[in-house]
């Protein structure tokens, strides 16, 4: 489970979409580090492909790109971090950041988990697989997400964020590979990353409404960060 809250009415909408193409840029621009050409590099093709999916303007994504490349002459330098916890209730999360900017995002993270708990590296994160994810749509109906795995080389499958989608897992290493291989069995990729998974993730049902409505709470300001680029919660359902 990620962070999963629904932007509502047009305002909080265009919010939610402006930071969805900031989040991309940034993705883009590290990915454009080992090269600017996307059929030379399958990171920065999975993120052209996915920026296009979420109508990313073009030049914004041509800007990400020659900027990360560094064909603009600007220094781009953002640094890759994980941040390992507890949401309130012993909910684990893993929070994973990219910042220009670490003495400001570490100290302000630790603001953030005051509700909860802030962990070292490692006291969280062996409770979670680490896994490529990939969300795609059946481009027919009647595509069939088990035969689609198995002929794709997917570990497993599972349904998606969105109703009728389907989240494929894969080894880390093979994620470019089975990206490319779904739309063979019947399915378009929406967009593919390497994430975590927990392993024992809690039972939502073993909180209250109160509780529950803490940890979303904790979760909803922590995915409000503009330095927070996917948060992994152990959270079932």
């Amino acid at each position: 489970m990620g962070a999963q809250w629904k932007a509502k009415g047009k305002e909080l909408a265009a919010n939610a979409k402006g930071k969805i193409f900031g989040k991309l840029s940034k993705d883009i621009m590290l990915a454009a580090r080992s090269g600017a050409d996307p059929a030379a590099n399958s990171r920065l093709r999975l993120l052209v492909e996915q920026a296009r999916k979420a109508s990313m303007p073009k030049d914004t994504l041509e800007r990400a790109i020659k900027k990360g490349a560094g064909l603009t002459g600007e220094v781009v330098n953002f640094e890759h971090v994980i941040y390992e916890g507890f949401a309130p209730h012993r909910v684990p999360v893993m929070v994973e950041c990219l910042t220009d900017n670490l003495n400001r995002t570490a100290p302000e993270m630790r603001v953030l988990f005051r509700k909860g708990q802030l962990g070292t590296s490692g006291s969280v994160s062996w409770d979670f697989d680490h896994l490529g994810m990939i969300e795609a749509e059946p481009a027919a109906a009647g595509a069939d997400a088990e035969l689609a795995a198995i002929e794709a080389g997917a570990q497993d499958f599972e349904p998606g964020e969105e109703e009728g989608n389907t989240t494929f897992l894969t080894d880390p290493g093979d994620l470019d590979l089975v990206s490319r291989a779904l739309p063979t069995h019947g399915f378009t990729v929406l967009s593919a990353k390497l994430g975590y998974q927990a392993k024992n993730p809690v039972d939502p049902t073993s909180l209250n409404a109160e509780q529950l409505a803490e940890v979303e709470a904790f979760l909803a300001a922590i995915d409000e960060h503009d330095d927070v680029q996917n948060m992994f919660v152990g959270l079932a359902g």
